[in-house]
């Protein structure tokens, strides 16, 4: 990681303090084993995701099986997420290359499982490649405010834990729920998590788009 994660660099997780989470970066540290590939483990922990999600169009007798499945991986990407940070700061070891292993993984991973859970049983591939560009836009957002001197901005109310707890529901209602009830008043929920993101996002990128704005104006010159 080439960060230095001083305050105000790291996007708040609660569960960084759980002892759970402080032990696995211990044992990842004393492995050494590189945050820059706990990085690229939750990317391709994304890309099964986005796979999983898209395969439930395709193999209706493994449906669920690929919604469960899709959501666990969800979940191992934002695993890894944290505890590249966590160990980076742990180890106390800077790459050259640390930045993009940081972002770039993480916008690859957001994209493929938005489009993934558009081109899933009862999505829609305009939606999820929608959803992908304005998830891409709040992180668009916020790095442009690093790079002209504000703090960081985390603030949702759609920011990518959001984004991934919302497909995460989802998928899990569609492995468990009878198909009848995935539309409600003629509305797949699918095509509706999708909206929601969407709405999400773009509101969630005004924000910060304000908060920088305003961090500038009032910045010591």
């Amino acid at each position: 990681m080439g960060q230095t994660y001083e305050s105000g660099d790291r996007r708040p997780i609660a569960s960084r303090e759980w002892k759970l989470s402080r032990a696995a970066t211990r044992w990842l540290a004393a492995r050494n084993v590189s945050p820059n590939a706990i990085s690229v483990a939750g990317m391709m922990a994304g890309l099964a995701a986005g796979a999983c999600l898209a395969g439930t169009a395709y193999a209706e007798r493994s449906e669920r099986v690929l919604w469960f499945a899709g959501a666990v991986l969800i979940q191992l990407r934002l695993l890894a997420n944290m505890l590249d940070g966590m160990v980076a700061v742990e180890t106390k070891r800077a790459s050259p290359v640390g930045e993009l292993f940081n972002e770039v993984p993480d916008r690859i991973s957001d994209s493929a499982v938005l489009i993934g859970l558009g081109f899933a049983a009862g999505g829609s591939p305009l939606l999820g490649l929608a959803a992908a560009l304005t998830a891409m836009l709040t992180a668009y957002v916020r790095a442009v405010g690093k790079v002209a001197g504000a703090p960081q901005e985390f603030c949702g109310p759609m920011a990518k834990q959001q984004r991934m707890f919302l497909v995460t529901a989802v998928a899990l209602f569609c492995a468990m729920a009878p198909r009848s009830w995935r539309i409600i008043s003629n509305v797949n929920v699918i095509e509706l998590a999708l909206g929601v993101i969407i709405l999400g996002c773009i509101w969630t990128a005004l924000r910060r788009l304000m908060r920088t704005g305003k961090a500038l104006q009032t910045k010591t010159p």
